[in-house]
């Protein structure tokens, strides 16, 4: 894809992203399903952890339910024969108290435990989910980041694991002990009082329904603030990464606007959500206080009426058993709020992690036999064949998007050692070429061949490994100088790699830097000019050594007195090897041995300089200044 074609996708970014009025799905259907599928990512390879995790909640719910129940026994039994005598004895209630005293501690050791075992379950599922994106991040095609913005993805690795991060080590355990604490309670109100049972129990349905309600709307707000947060994410990356332009253009007016328009509509979206999510706990504090007055009314009428046993530590028992059932449903609503935005996140990752990896059906493997020989390996048959560069396209199409062709039946072959040059408007097909010879694309039609042999039948890893690329964008990494070239070959010796830099007339500024090769770079490197950025790109490609070279417009950046610094190394480095020079500068490619000419797709004119002079048309104009590349 064009550099310009990349810039418009950018400029029309804040219109051409999802809609957030698009269907939602509930969390009854789409989150459920991903509830489901995390819970077996969660325990597949954790189940010790996780249900020595759950019988410690099990053991602190029955703790709290036999604390409540505990406060029956304590009335009845204990403090009213104390009241009914003149001098009570008070060992009783030391007994009692030392009694509920090692049961609390019980309880406390188990809540200490399950909170820590969730805790460091919740950092290894979070871990080993960032090792999976990663690695499966480099299995992609280069389709999917043509069509992500870098923020959207880079969301997946911040928000979306640390919502998920915080589901598992706060949410999930709240709502597990919640429940647990309201089953063990429920058991001790059933055994205790029928009655009084239905009353607390109809109210909680009551409460119930209203979560129900309340969150599910809330839920699917959420979902809508996860992708509304992905997508000012994206827009402040791409904003960063492209400030010198932004501020060339004087564009920050408009940025800013931009900017407000997504950051209001996240605003709204979390307005949405968190209006619904607040509104929860009120409403179930005040029904927990009508829960209280009902209890205590109806269980002075029971007892008052001699009816199903109840007496003064029942109700008090019941009063606690109530205000534990309220308090526990509060806890869940509250962390469903989290639980439902963290699903949504975690059904952006699990569908991150869906993306088809790139397909790799090829049996032929590449070997390095020494000394500047490449073999072809077939793993099927086991046949050789020396590599000798030759590249050929017969009727090629193809199209990055259905119905829109960008290539229309392209012909054209490179001889094993030939200097095959392209030249053409931006938007002519050219990079497109080279993207479809390193196969980041397939095509749809016609056939690409290696050496005689169909590049689908080559493993794309063996087939790049064979292709040193240098493009007009560097890409440097984080480390030394000598660390960026030697990611061209990683087993290459520092003599190799000084070599490297020798032949494309790197050395001579390298050595001019703080520290020489031990110059560490940072980010893209912003410290070194555009032309220095370039060389190192050349030398990292001149150590990988390869038969076949592309060189994307690899000098466009570069002064003129640099070019004719980096001219003289990469007319070394090409020697003998088969080489695809895409170029705006004509000068740069007089000695191909072959310049295509190609215009929207087509290859119009074909020959060597002097052929291409000899018929004046559209090199001759483009040569002599007649016409002039847009």
């Amino acid at each position: 894809m064009s550099r310009q074609s990349k810039q418009s996708k950018r400029s029309e970014y804040v219109h051409s992203r999802p809609s957030p009025s698009r269907p939602r799905q509930a969390l009854s259907h789409a989150g459920l399903r991903t509830a489901w599928r995390l819970t077996r990512f969660i325990v597949s390879k954790r189940k010790g952890v996780f249900f020595s995790a759950l019988a410690c909640m099990i053991v602190s719910a029955g703790v709290v339910a036999l604390n409540s129940f505990y406060t029956k026994y304590l009335i009845d039994s204990v403090i009213t024969p104390m009241l009914a005598v003149a001098h009570p004895s008070f060992t009783p209630l030391v007994r009692a108290a030392t009694v509920m005293g090692g049961v609390c501690v019980v309880g406390v050791l188990a809540n200490f435990y399950w909170s820590r075992r969730m805790a460091v379950m919740g950092q290894d599922v979070q871990k080993e989910l960032r090792d999976r994106m990663f690695a499966h991040l480099q299995t992609l095609p280069i389709r999917y980041f043509d069509t992500h913005a870098f923020g959207d993805v880079m969301s997946y690795y911040t928000n979306d694991i640390d919502t998920l991060r915080q589901m598992i080590t706060q949410s999930i355990p709240q709502v597990l002990i919640s429940v647990l604490t309201m089953l063990c309670v429920f058991v001790a109100m059933c055994v205790i009082s029928l009655p009084m049972t239905a009353l607390v129990l109809g109210i909680f349905l009551f409460n119930t329904q209203v979560v129900r309600v309340v969150g599910g709307r809330a839920g699917r707000f959420f979902g809508d603030q996860q992708r509304e947060l992905a997508a000012l994410n994206g827009f402040v990356e791409e904003a960063i990464h492209g400030q010198k332009v932004v501020k060339v253009f004087t564009h920050e007016r408009e940025q800013v606007r931009d900017f407000e328009q997504l950051n209001e509509e996240l605003r709204a979206a979390a307005d949405k959500a968190n209006a619904f999510a607040n509104i929860l706990m009120p409403i179930i504090g005040n029904v927990g206080h009508l829960q209280y007055v009902l209890v205590a009314t109806l269980g002075a009428a029971l007892m008052l009426a001699g009816h199903g046993g109840v007496t003064i530590g029942v109700i008090g028992a019941f009063l606690q058993f109530g205000r534990v059932f309220t308090n526990n449903l509060g806890q869940i609503a509250q962390q469903i709020n989290f639980i439902v935005m963290a699903l949504a996140g975690a059904g952006r990752i699990f569908d991150h992690l869906d993306e088809e990896s790139e397909a790799d059906s090829g049996t032929y493997r590449l070997v390095n036999t020494g000394e500047h020989r490449w073999e072809w390996v077939d793993d099927e048959t086991a046949p050789t064949a020396v590599l000798r560069g030759g590249i050929r396209l017969d009727e090629v199409v193809f199209g990055y998007t259905a119905n829109k062709e960008v290539l229309h039946g392209i012909t054209m072959y490179a001889e094993p050692g030939q200097k095959v040059a392209l030249i053409g408007a931006t938007g002519a097909g050219k990079t497109t070429i080279t993207n479809l010879i390193n196969r980041f694309y397939d095509i749809d039609c016609g056939a690409i061949s290696y050496d005689g042999i169909d590049i689908a039948r080559i493993h794309k890893p063996e087939l790049r490994r064979s292709l040193g690329i240098v493009l007009q964008d560097t890409g440097l990494f984080t480390g030394s100088v000598r660390d960026n070239i030697r990611y061209g070959r990683l087993d290459a010796t520092d003599e190799e790699v000084e070599a490297a830099a020798r032949l494309a007339n790197a050395h001579e500024f390298i050595m001019t830097l703080s520290h020489g090769y031990d110059t560490e770079l940072s980010g893209n490197s912003e410290d070194l000019s555009q032309g220095q950025r370039q060389l190192l790109s050349i030398a990292r490609a001149a150590l990988s050594d390869p038969p076949v070279m592309v060189l994307d417009e690899a000098t466009s950046s570069i002064d003129t007195r640099t070019e004719a610094l980096v001219q003289a190394g990469m007319d070394a480095l090409m020697r003998g090897r088969t080489v695809f020079v895409i170029a705006h500068r004509l000068s740069t490619i007089v000695n191909a041995d072959v310049i295509m000419v190609m215009d929207h797709g087509r290859i119009i004119e074909r020959g060597n300089h002097d052929q291409l002079m000899a018929q004046q048309g559209r090199y001759w104009q483009l040569y002599t200044g007649v016409f002039e590349l847009e």
